[in-house]
């Protein structure tokens, strides 16, 4: 028998038995049923995933509903739903701390801010992605924007708390934030585009969108990796931070790895549909990697504050929490454009028809 079978032969009993316990419950709504990747569009498709598809036409109740059912997504939804209260739990209390009346740690609360997003918009575009084809594509969009909101956020923490200390008022530290606004623009465009070619071109959309997360994280490390492995002397900012800087890393190069090569599912496909696979474990280490950071950047601020504050200028608005309002604008910019394209394209081809 084969494992598509078997999986179909499966869901079908768990299904009959939930049906049963349902009726023996007097529950007024059941459980969405689930599919297999037989039958649901390639668009939906997830590579070594054969089981456990939501309905690609499910209403926006039914995607609620899905959060009580394991699904192929319930993890995936889960993993990022829990970081994101914590997250914001962690920003309101900084914030009842004095954020306003101190400029020096607005860039922390603009790195907490972007911690919120990222995980609720994942949250969002998980739960929410089988609505239709068009929804699947928009809620991706919009996560990918928060992903590309979360490195600038990381970038503009960087600036303020991580530059080595002879790299502070330099040129390249002038230029840092705008330029990770310009990152921000660029990969959220990049990203999206990269489920244009998705089903057609699937190698392609995945090095797009691949380069779209790799590319701003690698940049915004660049004042940390001289300061981890190639600054020497004085003027290094040589602290107490440094070995959670290297454990950060390590997970940041884990969450690539996993998203990367889709492992363990490719090694046997089917057998792990519900939890173990890939998507999962890049959650976990990702907001295992979120905390860390934040943890070490919190390190960083109090183990450096007296010199930053005497050598360096306190951060201002406009290089942090208005850098971060003009990256998320564009964002939404860009995010609105590849929306609209959903819906003219239609449009286009039945006027080349007639």
């Amino acid at each position: 028998m084969s494992k598509h079978r078997k999986c179909l032969l499966v869901h079908q009993a768990k299904a009959e038995n939930k049906t049963g316990l349902q009726t023996s419950t007097m529950l007024s709504w059941k459980l969405p049923r689930l599919l297999t990747i037989q039958q649901v569009p390639k668009v939906f498709h997830e590579d070594s995933i054969l089981c456990g598809y939501r309905s690609p036409c499910s209403s926006a109740t039914a995607c609620i509903l899905s959060l009580f059912q394991m699904t192929n997504e319930t993890l995936n939804i889960w993993t990022h739903f829990i970081p994101a209260l914590y997250f914001l739990w962690k920003m309101l209390s900084f914030l009842h701390s004095g954020f306003w009346d101190d400029p020096f740690l607005w860039p922390l609360l603009v790195f907490q801010l972007s911690c919120c997003i990222y995980p609720l918009a994942s949250t969002c575009a998980h739960t929410f992605s089988v609505m239709s084809t068009k929804a699947r594509h928009i809620c991706f969009f919009l996560d990918y924007g928060a992903v590309s909101l979360y490195s600038l956020g990381a970038a503009i923490a960087y600036s303020a708390y991580v530059f080595p200390d002879r790299w502070v008022g330099g040129t390249f530290h002038r230029w840092y934030v705008p330029c990770a606004v310009m990152n921000t623009i660029i990969c959220t465009a990049l990203a999206c585009y990269s489920r244009i070619p998705e089903v057609t071109r699937p190698r392609l959309s995945k090095m797009l969108r691949t380069t779209a997360f790799a590319y701003p994280y690698l940049f915004d490390s660049i004042p940390l990796f001289y300061r981890l492995f190639l600054c020497s002397g004085s003027g290094c900012a040589l602290n107490a931070a440094l070995p959670r800087h290297i454990w950060h890393s390590l997970l940041a190069f884990l969450t690539a790895f996993l998203f990367t090569t889709h492992l363990p599912e490719r090694l046997a496909p089917g057998c792990f549909d519900f939890v173990g696979h890939s998507h999962q474990l890049f959650h976990v280490c990702g907001v295992m990697g979120t905390y860390i950071q934040m943890e070490v950047l919190i390190q960083d601020m109090n183990l450096r504050r007296e010199w930053l504050m005497e050598k360096a200028n306190s951060p201002s608005f406009s290089n942090t929490l208005g850098a971060w309002g003009v990256g998320m604008t564009m964002s939404i910019l860009v995010i609105a454009c590849f929306s609209l394209a959903l819906y003219w394209k239609p449009l286009t081809q039945k006027k080349k028809r007639m």
